[in-house]
């Protein structure tokens, strides 16, 4: 099995990428080794040292590192732990599905909100997943779009630009409703 690496904007993560399907459809997104339970693959990361974040994509693993390893000491042991998963065919997620984080969106905001995760969908989501990462809507009010940033985008020093400069931007010329992004956590 031969995994490729690539570098993504945020330093501290790199994307793996098995050559198979990770997730399939939609994203696991794991900021501790504690919240990593359901997932055989993201705990088996975890349990390296300096692995502080594990990001699912439907066809790549994100694996974000502490400051107390350098990633030419991490990288190997990150490689083994994905082919050694993958070659003995344990599942990447166990279990039922996480139900989805509700929504923040009135009623009368219903068809901005579907027009903005429209976009977000076919115009953002795709470039993100690309850097190793994933943006997820999490409500309209007041015209101001929140959204979670996932993966490799968790904590990226150029997120806040990302979220500002590009989507923002994107979002205000499509959407003339909106006026504002933010990003929220969970």
């Amino acid at each position: 099995m031969f995994i490729e690496t690539e570098g993504t904007p945020n330093p501290a993560t790199l994307k793996f990428l098995p050559g198979r399907a990770v997730m399939g459809s939609g994203t696991a997104d794991f900021a501790a080794a504690d919240a990593a339970e359901r997932s055989p693959l993201a705990s088996a990361l975890f349990a390296l040292p300096g692995v502080a974040r594990v990001f699912l994509g439907s066809d790549f693993v994100t694996v974000t590192k502490s400051d107390a390893i350098s990633w030419q000491a991490l990288k190997p042991q990150v490689l083994g732990a994905v082919m050694e998963h993958f070659v003995a065919g344990r599942p990447v997620i166990a279990g039922a599905a996480e139900p989805a984080a509700e929504e923040d969106v009135s009623d009368e905001d219903a068809e901005i909100a579907a027009q903005i995760k429209e976009l977000l969908d076919t115009r953002v989501r795709p470039a993100v997943a690309g850097d190793g990462g994933d943006i997820v809507f999490r409500g309209y009010r007041d015209g101001v779009v929140k959204l979670h940033m996932q993966g490799s985008c968790s904590g990226c020093p150029s997120s806040r630009a990302t979220l500002k400069h590009g989507i923002e931007n994107m979002l205000r010329y499509y959407v003339p409703e909106v006026i504002a992004v933010e990003q929220v956590d969970l």
